[in-house]
């Protein structure tokens, strides 16, 4: 038993090294604001026009979208839509969001940010049902991988919707990335979360549950 903690203990921290190698070298194709960040890319509109325009988002009432700043565009498209967002505080402190449509009228734009999002949103106990979930991702693969800033956060907000029951498998998880955010392979964890949609400024990718992806 011994031996195989021993064991257990290394490969966790090869996974842990792999990990950061991969996050540094996916950091290196952006400017130097992006270390340690989920990357702003070029074209992130694009890629969020991409979403707004597939039937997961015309199918969706209730959006969730972490607090990254390259969610700025999807989360302003969220209003402009009349959808409800549910949304992710920095680091969880606050917990979770929800804002209403209605309430920001005519200042679609100012309530997609942090700020807004904190004046206009109401801070929420119970995790209501999702139609649609966002996580800012650092890389991912075409198997479903998703590698975050190393925080943790994103894990830890799509366990609790699957706990909440406010999602299911077969929920659209998606992420928008950059072409050269996917990779071969993403180093993984026990604890690691899968997405299950990529979206590019180029291309939709899905990704079933069996991890194959159709583009």
């Amino acid at each position: 038993m011994l031996l195989f903690n021993l064991f257990h203990n290394i490969i966790i921290i090869m996974i842990s090294d792999e990990k950061k190698i991969l996050r540094k070298k996916i950091w290196s194709f952006f400017p130097q604001s992006s270390y340690g960040r989920i990357p702003i890319f070029n074209d992130a509109v694009k890629a969020a026009d991409m979403l707004r325009r597939s039937v997961e988002w015309l199918n969706s009432r209730y959006i969730f979208v972490s607090p990254d700043s390259v969610q700025l565009k999807i989360r302003e498209y969220v209003f402009l839509d009349e959808k409800t967002l549910i949304m992710a505080t920095p680091k969880l402190k606050n917990g979770y969001l929800l804002i209403n449509p209605d309430n920001v009228k005519g200042q679609e734009k100012f309530a997609a940010t942090l700020g807004g999002a904190f004046k206009f949103g109401k801070s929420i106990k119970k995790l209501s049902q999702v139609d649609l979930m966002l996580e800012g991702s650092v890389a991912v693969d075409l198997g479903g991988g998703r590698l975050g800033k190393g925080g943790g956060f994103g894990d830890q907000e799509i366990s609790h919707l699957l706990n909440y029951k406010s999602i299911s498998t077969s929920t659209p998880i998606v992420t928008l990335i950059d072409e050269k955010q996917i990779v071969k392979n993403v180093p993984r964890e026990a604890y690691d979360m899968n997405i299950n949609m990529i979206v590019t400024p180029k291309r939709i990718i899905r990704i079933n549950s069996r991890g194959l992806s159709k583009i």
